[in-house]
């Protein structure tokens, strides 16, 4: 049998007040744990809202970055839980580190990823206010199962999933901000399942419901099969055991990652003279 992980993807509306943040994380990481949940994944900026701060951002930043990080540590010990989420990371510079951090039960960040794909698209500039990552996002084991970690825009581009698959993800987890607008949600439920179909992994995928972004957090199986929904509610979490098992069945049936024919595999025949 292979292993098996119950998880929770969290749905809520972060603001500028880190503190009811905060507060908002615990009552979420308490519903997951007293549900069953061994791990449970936050949107992006779980932290804050960062375009909408007044004043300093790198202040702010600077002084709510290891309250956050002490927060999810405190929780993480509380409820024997892994938990992933996002928040806003000091740089340096004016622009902080979009950052998504990976905490064990022993309160321990054991992974962290700053978001390599900054959201420069449908008139908006992430890049103006948020410095970019330069490294890969991290592969890590979660009680046999292995995470691979994805920061919103990132999901538009399928060689950073294919690229966590190939180095063993067995799950995608997605953390968004999904901003609204017409066709948005479309957009964000087709790439969440195209991932899944094409990579015949598990996703998890959870998404704020701040009043610029669509929330509608959900799990989809290897198969693309929408497994658990929020829609656009302001606060809860959907539990889903993420079962290996099944992404074996699938991937037996299925078995479109042992059937690929890479360039540098195939013999390539020259054009005629």
């Amino acid at each position: 049998m292979n292993p098996a992980l119950v998880a929770a993807v969290a749905q809520l509306a972060p603001t500028t007040d880190a503190v009811a943040n905060r507060e908002t994380l615990s009552a979420l990481a308490a519903e997951a744990a007293g549900a069953g949940a061994r791990l449970v994944v936050f949107p992006e900026e779980a932290m804050l809202l960062a375009g909408d701060v007044e004043g300093s951002l790198r202040e702010v930043v600077e002084n709510e970055w290891p309250l956050f990080l002490a927060q999810l540590s405190v929780l993480a010990v509380e409820h024997e839980l892994w938990i992933i989420a996002g928040g806003y990371e000091p740089s340096g510079s004016d622009r902080p580190y979009n950052t998504l951090v990976v905490v064990n039960p022993r309160g321990e960040v054991v992974e962290s990823y700053r978001k390599l794909h900054l959201y420069d698209a449908f008139s908006y500039r992430e890049s103006d206010y948020v410095t970019g990552g330069t490294e890969l996002p991290p592969v890590v084991m979660i009680e046999g199962v292995a995470l691979g970690l994805v920061n919103c825009y990132d999901i538009r581009f399928p060689e950073l999933s294919r690229d966590l698959v190939a180095r063993g993800a067995d799950v995608l987890s997605v953390s968004a901000a999904w901003v609204a607008g017409a066709r948005k949600e479309e957009h964000w439920s087709t790439l969440v399942k195209a991932r899944a179909i094409e990579n015949t992994c598990w996703v998890l995928a959870s998404s704020s419901s701040s009043p610029d972004c669509i929330g509608n957090s959900l799990v989809v199986d290897p198969l693309g099969v929408e497994r658990a929904g929020l829609g656009p509610v302001r606060a809860g979490i959907a539990l889903v055991e993420l079962s290996l098992d099944r992404t074996a069945e699938v991937r037996e049936s299925l078995p479109a990652l042992a059937n690929r024919r890479l360039l540098s595999t195939v013999e390539v025949q020259p054009l005629p003279a």
